[in-house]
């Protein structure tokens, strides 16, 4: 089942649809959605290796994008929208603590938190709720959600046969050691 769901995403990866699924993941992703462009984007990557830089660019900019609107929910439909949100995630004492954190640290965490695993919505929807600068919640963004998906997209370009072997070759033990990345980031996110 493992390798069918793989073999199917690598053949939705190279058809001419594929850059629309991956800005509107990227774009999803970053205010409301719980599954990250990557999941689509290494896939992506891995097939068509040349374009790596290209699709890190349509993710980069949905997911920018996509962090203005969570920026909206947070700062003009919080009450309405942003709480049910965050409640449907069980996000709320990780909510606060990012509020807390946010007031004192405004940038560094969008830079921080826009690198790891843990869900970009939280910073988005909080950098609104806080009112923090929207230029600089852009440039910010801009800046470490480029950083991330440009860096994977060089390493697949680099890599990209070799990983795309690497990976069908022991597909169990990297679902395995994505999944508990996964999990490890909802843990920090639970209990920071």
């Amino acid at each position: 089942m493992l390798r069918r769901t793989y073999n199917r995403v690598i053949s939705l990866a190279e058809r001419p649809t594929a850059p629309l699924w991956l800005f509107g993941l990227a774009f999803a992703e970053a205010s409301f959605f719980p599954i990250p462009p990557d999941a689509l984007l290494i896939p992506m990557a891995l097939a068509q290796p040349r374009a790596a830089f290209k699709f890190a660019a349509i993710t980069t900019l949905g997911s920018v994008l996509g962090g203005a609107l969570g920026y909206g929910i947070g700062y003009a439909l919080f009450a309405k929208l942003a709480q049910p949100i965050i409640n449907f995630y069980h996000y709320e004492a990780a909510f606060t603590a990012f509020q807390q954190k946010f007031a004192q640290y405004g940038v560094a965490v969008i830079l921080i938190k826009g690198l790891t695993p843990i869900p970009y919505k939280i910073v988005t929807i909080a950098a609104g709720a806080a009112a923090f600068s929207f230029p600089l919640f852009m440039g910010a963004s801009l800046i470490t959600r480029g950083a991330r998906f440009f860096l994977e997209a060089a390493l697949l370009r680099k890599f990209g046969e070799p990983a795309r072997n690497f990976i069908e070759k022991r597909l169990g033990l990297i679902t395995g050691i994505i999944a508990a990345f996964i999990v490890a980031g909802f843990l920090v996110l639970k209990f920071a």
